[in-house]
């Protein structure tokens, strides 16, 4: 299987701070899995929260499932 997200190549996108925050709103706004379907790490979700490009009505749930509110 390629590691390849569209036309993007994971491998590149790991090594900078943008590339994860791109991989991290893919997995989100997409539902793309990783080998082994590996689960979305909250932590980093919550970590990067205000500047994640999510769906406004996905973000709104997710804040809603994740904070409570």
């Amino acid at each position: 299987m390629n590691d390849h997200i569209w036309d993007y190549n994971r491998k590149d996108l790991r090594k900078s701070k943008r590339g994860q925050i791109l991989l991290l709103e893919r997995l989100i706004n997409y539902g793309i899995y990783l080998k082994g379907k590996k689960k979305i790490s909250l932590k980093k979700v919550k970590k990067n929260w205000n500047i994640l490009s999510i769906d406004p009505k996905r973000k709104k749930l997710f804040h809603h499932l994740i904070w409570g509110t």
